[in-house]
């Protein structure tokens, strides 16, 4: 983390020389110590950066003491978010460890609404994020105005990001052709959900995972996978089908690289229910059904970083209407995730309550996330 500072350092600071009190490495310094310290507004920024003036003193210079939090908010809107995002990615890098892992990565592409950001003159940002569950860290993002804008941005975000090697993971609203062809000029893989958006490929996909002797033809060929849990007093079962023989497959040709199609069936069962619910993938990968059962179980972990972005660090309750300054506070939030996961405060808790353990004693935990 001491390196990380030397890195903010170089961030480029389009502000006016002669109208600057407070540098723009104090700025970043503070708001990223408050948000692992429990701040979830710019408020509480500056009461925790005024309660910790000494212990921030050691790392930032402070010359024209602590800013206001309407200051801090206005400089966290003059840097350009690729600023933010590459000191986060330098960081990963320092951190992570792990080359020639013997699993193949799997990069979960998906887009979260910032509600806190929209008012009755602007459209709430809406960021399209790659997050890597292995690495507990999100490799780039990408900003557009609404949901639907996802399908350009997607791959504007992979041209922006190493994937080669990888599996990329996207729901049904990515499963297009263009998206497909992006991923394969990359030289990565994909398995990508199928839902009516694409009428035809649904068609042939569900049909065929509809008829009994396939689905027993599967299974003998080694393409199937159960698992059971209990979930919320319910009895979870999820069996993953996978099968490579779709040359019959009118829309195969459509899509780039595509080797396989998959299936999941999952029943749920409790208080005298029973439901059933299937769900489709188109996929670039071969026969491999526990890769397969990976790739889907393991795109569920952006919901997660999403999920902990608003109850973790309370994000869709910030009101920052300054859209680049809400980007960078969104990024920052994605870098705690991502220490929050790495630190040790000496037993097991949830990452709201190492939030909170950081706040009752910052200088303790502080410096021990500075040595990580």
């Amino acid at each position: 983390m001491t390196e990380i500072l030397k890195t903010i350092e170089l961030i480029e600071d389009k502000r006016q020389e002669k109208k600057i009190r407070h540098k723009l490495l104090d700025v970043v310094v503070i708001v990223l110590f408050a948000k692992l310290a429990n701040a979830d507004d710019w408020q509480e920024i500056e009461i925790f950066a005024k309660s910790n003036k000494d212990f921030l003193k050691q790392y930032i210079g402070l010359e024209n003491g602590i800013p206001s939090h309407d200051t801090m908010q206005r400089v966290m809107g003059s840097i350009a978010p690729e600023y933010i995002q590459g000191v986060y990615k330098k960081w990963n890098e320092l951190v992570n460890s792990r080359e020639g892992e013997a699993l193949k990565k799997i990069i979960c592409i998906d887009g979260k609404t910032m509600r806190g950001n929209k008012s009755k003159e602007q459209k709430a940002n809406h960021i399209v994020s790659a997050w890597c569950d292995m690495d507990g860290f999100c490799l780039g993002q990408k900003k557009v105005e609404e949901k639907s804008n996802e399908i350009t941005a997607i791959p504007q975000l992979l041209d922006a990001i190493q994937v080669k090697g990888c599996v990329i993971t996207v729901d049904a609203m990515g499963t297009q052709t263009e998206i497909v062809e992006k991923i394969k000029q990359k030289s990565a893989d994909y398995t990508l959900a199928v839902k009516e958006n694409q009428k035809n490929l649904y068609r042939e996909i569900s049909e065929y995972f509809g008829e009994e002797e396939f689905l027993k033809e599967i299974k003998d060929r080694g393409g199937y996978k159960i698992t059971k849990e209990k979930a919320h007093s319910q009895i979870e079962t999820r069996e993953y089908y996978q099968c490579e023989r779709i040359r019959w497959m009118q829309e195969k040709s459509r899509w780039r690289g595509m080797k396989s199609i998959g299936m999941i069936c999952k029943t749920t069962e409790g208080a005298g229910e029973r439901e059933i619910e299937r769900r489709y993938y188109i996929s670039s990968l071969p026969s491999d059904v526990e890769l397969f059962a990976r790739t889907v179980r393991e795109h569920w972990s952006v919901e997660i970083m999403h999920w902990h972005l608003d109850v973790t660090f309370k994000e869709d309750a910030n009101a920052t209407l300054d859209k680049t300054a809400a980007q960078n506070l969104n990024i920052i939030n994605k870098w705690c995730l991502s220490i929050l996961r790495l630190f040790d405060v000496g037993k097991k808790m949830s990452l709201k309550k190492k939030r909170y353990c950081i706040s009752m004693n910052s200088r303790k935990y502080l410096e021990q996330i500075l040595n990580l």
